[in-house]
């Protein structure tokens, strides 16, 4: 059932938004930057597009109308959000601009990627799902970003742009122009050599499992000799940007005392089309591994070198294990 016959009734239209809430949590990812936040949008676009049904005359198809609600929906809560200012720790090297930033588990995107997919269907490829794209494109107004994503990633019209965004198409072809240079001004300088595959390979599992290994036994010299020299690591929703392998494995020495600290261990899972692992702690005197934080990795050239971890409140996003 499409078009104006799939807003009659409420289990009509649930049924057919229902068949776009992913791609639709995934628009509204792109522009938020935060799992949550898309999770909360997409179900205040599904009640607004409710309530609004009678506004739908076929103009368009039912699937851009939905666009369009949840595209204004975010841009509205983007005109509101305020986040709190915080201070950066004395070894960063600069600031996480995006402190905000929460990772988008494969699962979620199962199903919406493929290979050969037209515009109608290509709503997800790791160029424009992985953390350093998201990271990005945050640094554009809430504008450029709509105009971006609905433009350059997801395929549509300049013409049907303007009509999403009540504008006219020289401003949208202007807006993604600047957008486009603010997208390359933020993206590290060496992405376009990473790897495209959505698949972890043999060579970065056997990586991981050193990494996992060195955690696990609280090596610090075997944790070193999988990371690379001019690794980075942040930790949203803290503020601070570490750089350098050295500088960053002395900010980590304290979880290296087992006695202190307590031990840890993780598992792979996957997010933003990169291999993650879910980190475990063991707290002295406990019985159970308990959640500590999720990995998100960046491997290139045999070592890795990008680390954003996140809280362990992002666990249950993921179906992880309460413990181990």
């Amino acid at each position: 059932m499409t078009g104006a016959a799939a807003i009659r009734d409420e289990a009509a239209f649930s049924r057919y938004f229902e068949r776009h809430r992913r791609e639709l949590q995934v628009h509204c990812y792109r522009l938020t930057g935060s799992l949550h936040d898309a999770e909360d949008l997409t179900q205040e676009t599904f009640l607004r597009a409710w309530r609004s049904r009678h506004s739908f005359r076929g103009e368009s198809t039912l699937r851009a109308w939905l666009y369009r609600i949840a595209t204004n929906t975010c841009l509205d809560a983007l005109r509101t959000r305020s986040r709190p200012a915080l201070e950066s720790p004395p070894e960063a090297s600069g600031d996480f601009e995006v402190p905000w930033l929460q990772p988008y588990p494969d699962e979620l995107l199962e199903g919406l990627a493929a290979p050969d997919a037209d515009p109608e269907s290509a709503v997800v490829s790791k160029e424009t799902i992985e953390l350093a794209f998201i990271a990005a494109i945050q640094q554009l107004t809430a504008g450029q970003r709509a105009v971006l994503i609905l433009r350059d990633v997801l395929g549509w019209r300049a013409k049907d742009t303007a009509s999403l965004l009540d504008t006219s198409v020289a401003s949208v072809n202007s807006s993604l122009q600047r957008a486009r240079a603010g997208l390359q001004e933020h993206l590290p300088q060496r992405r376009l050599e990473w790897e495209s595959g959505a698949d972890t390979t043999r060579q970065e599992r056997e990586l991981l499992e050193r990494y996992i290994d060195a955690t696990e036994k609280a090596d610090p010299q075997a944790m070193l000799e999988t990371l690379h020299e001019d690794l980075r690591f942040a930790m949203p929703p803290e503020p601070g940007l570490f750089v350098g392998r050295d500088t960053i494995l002395g900010y980590w020495a304290p979880g290296f005392d087992q006695k202190g600290f307590g031990r840890m261990t993780g598992i792979v899972t996957r997010a933003n089309m990169q291999p993650v692992v879910a980190c475990y702690r063991q707290l002295p005197g406990e019985s159970e591994f308990k959640p500590l934080a999720l990995d998100v990795i960046r491997i290139e050239g045999g070592t890795i070198t990008e680390i954003t971890t996140f809280p362990a409140e992002l666990f249950p996003a993921f179906g992880l294990p309460e413990t181990l």
